[in-house]
């Protein structure tokens, strides 16, 4: 148990580096394409390689998103079907689901592990600029990381555990506070 607590602190820290890499890679991608834009007002031609360069970074967006929406609980479930369901069985109901995400994190990992190494393409995105296609590659196993993980968060991740009633209490209170204030 004394285990857990930095692994979860270990979880937020790669959280929240993921959330500013995930930042990075749209306000990149947008100062490429407002670039380009400029470029094309000021000369009235475009620059062939601002979109290729800019699409690169989108497998990072992706993916390390993926992981960031998993952090906050807000994947897909069947939130409605399994809050129906008694305790006993919602708790197994959550454990496998864990169960299937650790499944496709390992999945992640090892089969992206692979594509990575077989990655030996390289993006011409200009004559003068070529990126190795592993630059994109390895997201893949990394968010599988990524999510293994956050996994030490345990029901956390999941929302079947939340209790609607004390949530809207706690709003409430803060929205009182608020109004005092």
């Amino acid at each position: 148990m004394h285990l857990l607590q930095p692994l979860r602190r270990l979880s937020d820290a790669v959280n929240q580096a993921a959330i500013v890499t995930c930042v990075a890679c749209v306000l990149i991608m947008l100062g490429i394409s407002f670039t380009a834009f400029l470029y094309k007002l000021a000369t009235g031609s475009t620059l062939s390689w601002t979109y290729s360069l800019a699409r690169l970074f989108l497998p990072w967006i992706g993916f390390l998103s993926m992981t960031i929406s998993l952090r906050y609980g807000e994947h897909v479930a069947m939130t409605l079907l399994v809050r129906s369901l008694p305790r006993v069985l919602l708790t197994a109901a959550a454990g496998i689901c864990l169960a299937v995400i650790a499944l496709f994190a390992l999945m992640l990992v090892w089969y992206g592990w692979g594509y990575f190494q077989g990655a030996t393409q390289v993006y011409m995105v200009s004559d003068q600029i070529q990126i190795p296609s592993k630059f994109t590659a390895i997201v893949i196993p990394l968010s599988g990381v990524i999510i293994l993980l956050h996994l030490v968060q345990g029901f956390d991740l999941l929302e079947h555990f939340i209790d609607d009633e004390t949530q809207l209490d706690e709003l409430i209170k803060a929205n009182e506070g608020e109004k005092r204030s």
